[in-house]
């Protein structure tokens, strides 16, 4: 059986790597705290939201469905985004899931709930005022949390049997490197799902949102980037889905 939620935490603490806790581990916060004293980057004003406790607070209720009725896909729901994720990951049973930049824990939470017996949902995030929220609300016994940096994930590769990256690539400065970090941590056979920005066309229109979201912080990214570097990574199954100025992308780990 999974246990409650500090058998949760220890079962993400057995999952880190040994030197990686021999070096830093903390976990006396309800998370496994990777970078203490060490505050999260803040090289933009999209991050430096991210990194807000007033913004962790309504992330989930206002912040979020905000910037998602902004990328043009206001006419999914919550609950649909999130079963979607359900889908292209193919959640069943004990498995092992990593969910990138997891931020108040809300997603985490919910992948977790799809899980049974010794399944496991990571929430992984740099953000301190967001894995707090998390800890605070939406712990379980198959849902823990880390706090640490997504271009190093502290996992060995083949760690899991499905990983995600939703609404967060975007903002993340080294957005390729972390991409190649959880294809790194998924198991042969595991999916990957991610959600992120897609640039607009006509040409001029992508001029000026690029422009806006530049200022912001926000990258927009190519609409076959993401395909194509699933398939020279030799994933398989890709499946895209291209909505408004977001893009859904799963593939799976030969």
């Amino acid at each position: 059986m999974s246990g409650g939620p500090d058998a949760a935490l220890q079962r993400a603490l057995d999952m880190i790597q040994p030197e990686v806790l021999r070096a830093m581990a903390r976990t006396d916060g309800g998370y496994v705290e990777l970078l203490p004293n060490l505050p999260a980057p803040n090289p933009s004003p999209a991050s430096i939201a991210m990194n807000n406790r007033v913004v962790a607070a309504i992330y989930e209720q206002l912040w979020r469905p905000f910037g998602v009725s902004m990328m043009g896909i206001a006419g999914m729901s919550m609950s649909a985004e999130r079963a979607k994720a359900v889908a292209d990951l193919r959640l069943h049973g004990p498995q092992k899931v990593l969910d990138v930049a997891s931020g108040p824990g809300n997603f985490t939470r919910f992948l977790s709930e799809q899980l049974t017996g010794d399944g496991i949902a990571i929430g992984f995030d740099i953000s301190e005022a967001m894995i707090a929220r998390a800890v605070q609300d939406n712990r379980g016994p198959r849902a823990a949390y880390v706090r640490g940096d997504a271009a190093r994930l502290p996992f060995s590769d083949g760690t899991f049997d499905a990983v995600c990256c939703y609404a967060a690539l975007y903002l993340i400065p080294k957005p390729m490197t972390v991409l190649d970090e959880l294809i790194r941590v998924l198991r042969p056979g595991g999916r990957i799902a991610i959600m992120t920005s897609c640039e607009p066309r006509p040409a001029p229109l992508g001029s000026v949102v690029g422009f806006g979201t530049g200022l912001a912080g926000v990258k927009m990214f190519p609409k076959n980037l993401f395909v194509d570097v699933f398939a020279a990574s030799g994933l398989t199954e890709i499946e895209q889905d291209v909505r408004g100025l977001a893009q859904f992308v799963s593939a799976t780990k030969q």
